[in-house]
């Protein structure tokens, strides 16, 4: 029975050694042990052997190895702000400045355009349609000849002219594409005093429209604030191009019409007396059978934005941590010097 407690005992014995090993008291207890060693050599002698000056490069590398790391925390900050800042800015730049989709949609007919002319003195002399690009000669050129165009006269005021009254002539445009319908217009103007002489059209996207519309006179009003103008000369004939635009954006939809124009002379044979008249030729038809679609797309993408920003905020994070960690090494590097000096004095006296 003896034999069996003190084999019990040793057992007990080796645990407890164990255990205390194991406790996180043990490596301080060691540590001060240590100091406690440290503090019984006498002064001027180096515990580990070391000598004053390889103390003191000691110290040096760990105040380099200090100012490295503040400088390397100092520059994770200043790429992290510049990456914050960079992404931003390409953000706001995609969003204010959409990219264009440009496609072509391929038609059989178009809608037919409304053309407001503004003849002023002018007098319209003839319009007829047309097809395959086939206008006949001339007959009795200055003199009327009726017409099969669908025409429309509208009174308003101008949106930038302060009130004044504004007639306008509206036709309604070709529209069989495919067969190359087209429009001739012919006008004729008295001597004027003005230096120069040419009239003004206007085409809009519909004629229909202004039909349809309660209040004729606003609704080209409007037309003239939103679409553009061009003007042909007399003693020419100007062959007019349209070809129509279609740009939708983030909340509306606009149309456009866009043109190419080629101007011949006009080679006037009538007698002397009747040339004091002067002639205008117009030519309206469709340059092809596309319509262009332009789409503005925001290719900013909100979400792939927030990934890199938290991406960035991470880094801030870690570096926050990594500046915390360090100046707690500094802190207790510094404690320790400081007991070790102090432990020297206390030696020395």
């Amino acid at each position: 029975m003896l034999g069996k407690d003190s084999t019990y005992r040793e057992f007990n014995d080796d645990d407890v050694h164990n255990e205390e090993m194991r406790s996180p008291d043990f490596f301080h207890s060691a540590e001060d042990d240590g100091e406690e060693r440290n503090e019984n050599v006498p002064p001027g002698e180096d515990p580990r052997g070391s000598t004053p000056s390889m103390r003191l490069s000691k110290t040096c590398l760990k105040n380099v190895f200090t100012v490295v790391l503040i400088f390397v925390y100092l520059l994770l900050t200043a790429v992290a702000a510049f990456l914050v800042y960079q992404t931003i800015s390409d953000f706001l730049e995609k969003v204010n400045h959409p990219v264009m989709s440009v496609t072509y949609k391929e038609v059989d007919a178009f809608p037919p355009p409304g053309i407001a002319l503004y003849p002023g003195n002018a007098r319209l002399l003839s319009c007829r349609h047309h097809f395959h690009n086939d206008i006949p000669p001339l007959v009795h050129p200055g003199e009327p000849q009726g017409g099969d165009c669908v025409l429309r006269e509208v009174t308003y005021q101008g949106p930038f002219t302060n009130g004044t009254q504004k007639t306008a002539l509206v036709v309604q445009g070709p529209s069989d594409v495919r067969n190359k319908e087209l429009i001739f217009m012919q006008f004729s103007q008295n001597e004027t005093e003005e230096d120069f002489s040419a009239i003004t059209y206007m085409p809009f996207a519909n004629f229909s429209q202004l039909e349809d519309s309660l209040n004729q006179s606003k609704f080209m009003r409007d037309c003239e604030r939103n679409y553009s103008t061009w003007t042909f000369s007399g003693g020419f004939r100007t062959w007019v191009k349209m070809s129509l635009v279609r740009t939708s954006g983030k909340s509306d939809q606009s149309v456009e019409f866009r043109q190419e124009s080629t101007v011949v002379k006009f080679n006037d044979k009538r007698p002397e007396p009747e040339r004091s008249n002067q002639l205008f030729f117009v030519v309206f038809e469709w340059r092809d059978p596309f319509i262009q679609e332009i789409q503005l797309i925001v290719t900013a993408n909100p979400w792939s934005s927030a990934a890199i920003l938290c991406g960035v905020f991470m880094a801030f994070f870690k570096a926050a941590n990594f500046a915390k960690l360090t100046v707690q090494w500094i802190i207790r590097m510094r404690k320790r010097h400081l007991r070790t000096k102090s432990s020297r004095l206390g030696a020395n006296n």
